[in-house]
């Protein structure tokens, strides 16, 4: 009887953890190492790195790259955004059109993305809804002229 009521109380506690996760999107190709949500993956955009969108944002304003960074953190009510850092910067990563979703476990991975840099206006509400949505205290994203990513594809580690 004592296993039977462990093994019902495991199961519990691993479907509570696994209901948290969210996958609003199925990923439009995947292979043994990871999923791409978005679009098909575009290998000929140049990269960049995350140091260059640091030092000279303007510079890369509105031009399509490569880029790959770890997720800081994602939102936690439908995976529509994600933070990356670098050193002085953080950049908030939207998907274009809003037309695709990442896991909201995917915190801390490695992704690579294809995107553009643009440059906006945030307001205190936008603000404090994005803030929200992260569901952690941080003063990450502020109101005022922003640099954001726009994604339109992103690649994901599967484990």
């Amino acid at each position: 009887m004592k296993s039977i009521v462990l093994i019902l109380l495991i199961t519990s506690f691993a479907s509570l953890s696994y209901a948290k996760t969210l996958r609003l999107s199925e990923p439009v190709a995947s292979d043994a190492t990871s999923e791409t949500f978005g679009l098909v993956f575009d290998t000929s955009l140049p990269n960049i790195a995350l140091s260059q969108l640091d030092s000279s944002p303007s510079k890369h304003l509105e031009q399509m790259f490569t880029l790959e960074a770890p997720i800081a953190k994602v939102c936690q009510k439908k995976g529509c955004f994600f933070i990356i850092q670098s050193e002085n910067r953080v950049f908030r990563v939207s998907f274009r059109d809003y037309g695709f979703f990442i896991p909201t476990d995917s915190s801390g991975k490695n992704i690579v993305l294809n995107g553009e840099l643009v440059q906006k206006e945030l307001t205190p509400e936008q603000a404090s809804h994005f803030q929200a949505d992260l569901q952690v205290d941080t003063d990450s994203i502020r109101a005022g002229l922003v640099y954001e990513i726009v994604a339109d594809s992103i690649r994901i580690p599967s484990a």
